[in-house]
């Protein structure tokens, strides 16, 4: 009996997931291109980030109608970070796209300085484990694509 053999990106795409490029940058993390409400920007997949975020002084840029949000964010520093939030967002990765997306907003000065430092271009925001979850994302690290479905 003769066995089909399928590369990760003929499965994947059989499946109904869409292929997105990502790019390394010299901060060993991937940039992507995402839209939010038809603005393109450039943001940083990290899939330790439990949410995905903007950086608060885009609130226009991405059209983002905000309200002051009780949560606080926290990396990997010791503070706590003030959140806006802006709920009901078209999100379009790619092909994918998702509809009534809540995103929070935080300044992101302090990891576009770190990016800074390194001679890295800044970033417009974090893409986190919500939309990867919400995708049920696939990230094939070696070929540098990743997959939402």
């Amino acid at each position: 009996m003769k066995t089909t053999t399928y590369s990760l990106s003929e499965y994947l795409t059989n499946k109904s997931y869409y292929k997105i490029k990502m790019h390394s940058i010299a901060s060993n993390h991937f940039k992507i291109i995402v839209k939010i409400n038809g603005t393109k920007g450039i943001f940083i997949l990290d899939t330790g980030a439990s949410t995905s975020f903007v950086d608060k002084k885009l609130e226009e840029k991405f059209k983002l109608n905000t309200e002051t949000s009780i949560i606080k964010a926290r990396g990997a520093g010791p503070d706590k970070i003030d959140t806006l939030v802006s709920k009901n967002n078209r999100i379009r990765i790619g092909g994918w796209i998702t509809n009534r997306f809540p995103v929070a907003l935080i300044d992101l000065s302090y990891v576009n300085d770190a990016f800074d430092s390194i001679d890295a271009s800044p970033v417009d925001g974090i893409l986190g484990a919500d939309i990867l979850k919400k995708g049920s994302a696939v990230i094939d690290y070696e070929k540098r694509y990743l997959y939402l479905k």
